[in-house]
C-alpha cells in the first residue's frame, strides 16, 4: 500500500487501483492543490464573465466583448513554450505563489472605475500570463506529491472538478455580475487568488528547484535551454509525441462547442439551447471520467486511448444527416464522454516525462491545446460563411477520425511501454 503522507508506493508493492481515489484524499498536499486549483480555476471563470460584461457595458460594442473573450486564450498560447520552463528552473510552490499573488494585483487593478477600454485588455492579457507557470508547475508538483495509479485518480478528481467548474461557472457567474456588478465582481475575483496562494504556502512543503545542480555546484541552465530541451524532449519521444497528439485532436471534435451559438439559430433556438450545447462535453466528461478511472483497470485504459480517441470525433459525423437540437446535445455528450480518454493521457504524458522537465513538457502541450482549440474553431467560423454548418461539422469529424485512427496504431505498441513508465517509482530524495 502507499503512504498517506506522501503518496509514494510502499515497499509491499502497488496500492489496488480501486482504492485510489480514497487513499489520494487522505493526502494532506494533494487536497491544498486541489482546493488551491479549484479557487483559481473558479476565479478565471468569474474573471472572464465579469471582464466581458464589464466591457460591454463600457462600450455597447459586440466586437470589442469578443475581443475581450479572445485575450483570455491567446496569452496561453505565447507564453505556454516561453513561462512554462520557470516551474523546472524554480521551486514549484515559489512559482504558484507567485503566479497567485501577480493576478491578485493585476485583476484588482481591472476592478478599478474609470480605467480605459486599452488599460483594461492589457490588464487581463497579463493576467492571464500566470496561469501557465501556476498550471506547469502544479501539475508537476503532483506528481512529486503523488505516483502511479495516486496519480490517475488524482488528476481525475482535479479534471473532473474543471467539468463541475465549467457548468457551475456558466450558471453562477452571470449571477455574481448581476448582484455585485462587474467592478465589485472583479475585485472580488482577486481575493480568490489570494486565498489560493496562502493555502499553498501553508499546505504544501518547500522543494528545491527540479533543475538546480546537486549539491549546489554549477549553473542553472537558462529558460531558453530550458524551452528548446524541453521541445526536444517531447517530440524526440515517441511516447510523449503521440499523447500530446491525441491531446491536440480537441481542435476537431471541439468545433461545435464553438459553434454553439449559430448552430441553436440554424435550429431556430434562443441563447439558452446554445448554452446547452456548450455544457453537453463538460456532461459528457463528468460521466465519461468517472467510469474510465473508477471502473475500468489501469491496463485498459490505457490501451483505450486510441479508440476512444477515435470515438471522441465519431458523433460529428452524425451531422450530415442534420440532426435536431436534442440530438445534437446528446451527441456532443457522448463526444464528451469519449474524449474523457485526455485524462488518461494527461496523467500518461505527465507520469512518462523526466521530472526535471516536467513543468515545461506540460506546458507545451497545453499551449499546443488552446491553439488546436482556438484555430480549429476560428477555421471553422471562417468556413460557415462560405459552406453550410453540416458540412463543416461533419468535416472536423471526419479529420478528427483519421487523425486518431493514425495515432492509435502507433500507441497500440507504445500503450504498454508507456504504462510501465507510469507505474515506475519516482526515485526519493
Amino acid at each position: 500500500m502507499g503512504d498517506p503522507r506522501t503518496g509514494r508506493e510502499r515497499s509491499d508493492g502497488p496500492s489496488d487501483w480501486k482504492s485510489a481515489y480514497a487513499e489520494v484524499v487522505r493526502i494532506p498536499e494533494f487536497r491544498t492543490l486541489w482546493l488551491a486549483h479549484a479557487l483559481s480555476m473558479a476565479g478565471g471563470y468569474l474573471l472572464s464573465i465579469s471582464v466581458v460584461l464589464l466591457v460591454y457595458q463600457q462600450t455597447s460594442s459586440p466586437l470589442a466583448a469578443g475581443v475581450t473573450i479572445a485575450l483570455t486564450f491567446i496569452p496561453q498560447i505565447i507564453a505556454g513554450p516561453l513561462l512554462s520552463g520557470l516551474s523546472d528552473l524554480l521551486p514549484r510552490r515559489r512559482v504558484m505563489l507567485a503566479a497567485d499573488l501577480a493576478r491578485a494585483a493585476l485583476v484588482f487593478g481591472i476592478g478599478l472605475p474609470g480605467l480605459p477600454l486599452w488599460a483594461i485588455w492589457a490588464l487581463l492579457f497579463c493576467s492571464i500570463l500566470p496561469m501557465v507557470p501556476f498550471g506547469a508547475a502544479r501539475a508537476a508538483l503532483m506528481a512529486e506529491v503523488l505516483q502511479g495509479e495516486r496519480y490517475v485518480a488524482a488528476s481525475a478528481i482535479i479534471n473532473l472538478t474543471s467539468h463541475v467548474g465549467t457548468l457551475a461557472g456558466l450558471i453562477a457567474g452571470g449571477w455574481v455580475v448581476a448582484a455585485v456588478g462587474p467592478n465589485a465582481a472583479v475585485m472580488v475575483n482577486a481575493l480568490t487568488f489570494l486565498v489560493s496562494a496562502l493555502l499553498i504556502r501553508m499546505g504544501v512543503r518547500a522543494r528545491p528547484a527540479p533543475a538546480a545542480p546537486a549539491g549546489g555546484a554549477g549553473p542553472v541552465p537558462g529558460l531558453w535551454r530550458a524551452t528548446r530541451d524541453g521541445a526536444r524532449l517531447v517530440f524526440g519521444d515517441p511516447r510523449l509525441r503521440t499523447l500530446a497528439l491525441f491531446a491536440w485532436l480537441a481542435g476537431f471534435y471541439m468545433v461545435p462547442y464553438g459553434l454553439a451559438g449559430p448552430l441553436a439559430d440554424e435550429a431556430g433556438a434562443g441563447s439558452g439551447a446554445a448554452g446547452l450545447l456548450m455544457a453537453g462535453p463538460s456532461l459528457g466528461a463528468l460521466a465519461g471520467g468517472f467510469v474510465l478511472t473508477r471502473l475500468i483497470g489501469p491496463q485498459t485504459r490505457i490501451r483505450l486511448i486510441g479508440p476512444l480517441a477515435v470515438g471522441g470525433s465519431l458523433p460529428l459525423l452524425a451531422w450530415w444527416a442534420d440532426p435536431p437540437l436534442w440530438l445534437m446535445t446528446a451527441l456532443l455528450v457522448v463526444s464528451g464522454a469519449l474524449a474523457s480518454y485526455q485524462l488518461v493521457a494527461n496523467a500518461a504524458f505527465v507520469l512518462c516525462v523526466p521530472d526535471e522537465g516536467r513543468g515545461l513538457a506540460f506546458g507545451l502541450v497545453a499551449a499546443g491545446l488552446q491553439a488546436a482549440q482556438g484555430v480549429g474553431i476560428a477555421v471553422a467560423s471562417l468556413l460557415v460563411e462560405v459552406a453550410d454548418m453540416r458540412t463543416v461539422v461533419t468535416g472536423a469529424g471526419l479529420l478528427g477520425v483519421a487523425g486518431a485512427l493514425a495515432l492509435a496504431v502507433p500507441w497500440a505498441h507504445l500503450s504498454k511501454e508507456a504504462a510501465t513508465r507510469m507505474r515506475a517509482p519516482e526515485p526519493t530524495a
